[in-house]
């Protein structure tokens, strides 16, 4: 299940990407896949990493990768990784967990080559204020959400770099009322209800069929679980000057 759109990011065979708090690897495989890119999962959690690694291995011992997939441990805060780097970042549902969330935008704004794509997803305020209105568990467990974004709040903190956001959309609203009910039932994970919810969803996932797709379309706007938002990093001021020079001339 990945949360960003890969046609948004608009990728060109041998470009550089950067999944920052890739978790287990959803969005960096299915890039590695599909796409003639270098991806760069990169995560502050061993132990994901590893999941992510043995998930990666068959596909790329079968020679099924489009791309090549590359996995470290470290801190988004301070990235082991030269300004203007990577062409595409990909952030997704990983603010919200962060104190210093502005000090993880500044340093993907240094390692984002000039015009290079931003897509950052965290959780939508409305189906996220549920959760945390219906169980202080959902919020409160160790490495959980420590804030609700707004999508505007989220939006000015990006654009503040520079950035112009292009493209938006909401995702997955098919899995908010399976959150509610988790949380609602949090002392009770083994609740059947919970469980027929959860086999639903998985699925949903695998076989796509057409009524769902068209539930979460339209659902989509109102109940969407993540609100992702995509942007683009100005040119260099050399690249800026080039048409007024020509002009000039």
């Amino acid at each position: 299940m990945i949360t960003v759109e890969p046609q948004r990011l608009k990728l060109q065979p041998g470009q550089t990407v950067l999944d920052l708090g890739c978790g287990e690897g959803r969005h960096a495989i299915h890039l590695a896949l599909s796409d003639n890119v270098d991806v760069y999962g990169f995560d502050l959690d061993f132990t994901d990493i590893s999941t992510a690694r043995d998930r990666a291995v068959p596909f790329l011992q079968e020679g099924e990768a489009a791309g090549r997939l590359l996995l470290g441990v470290g801190n988004g805060l301070s990235l082991p990784f030269a300004d203007n780097s990577f062409d595409v970042v990909i952030c997704s549902e990983v603010l919200e967990h962060i104190h210093d969330y502005r000090g993880m935008l500044a340093e993907i704004d240094r390692v984002l080559k000039p015009a290079g794509t931003f897509a950052a997803s965290v959780p939508t305020f409305l189906p996220e204020w549920v959760c945390w209105k219906l169980s202080d568990e959902y919020h409160q467990v160790e490495g959980g959400h420590i804030r609700i974004f707004r999508e505007r709040q989220l939006r000015h903190s990006i654009e503040s770099l520079g950035h112009r956001c292009y493209a938006r959309h909401k995702a997955h609203a098919l899995h908010a009322p399976y959150w509610w009910l988790k949380c609602l039932l949090w002392e009770r994970p083994e609740s059947r209800l919970l469980q027929l919810y959860h086999r639903f969803l998985v699925w949903d996932l695998m076989q796509r069929p057409l009524l769902t797709r068209v539930l979460e379309k339209l659902l989509a706007p109102i109940l969407g679980k993540s609100i992702v938002l995509y942007f683009v990093k100005p040119p260099c001021e050399a690249e800026q000057a080039v048409p007024a020079l020509e002009a000039h001339a």
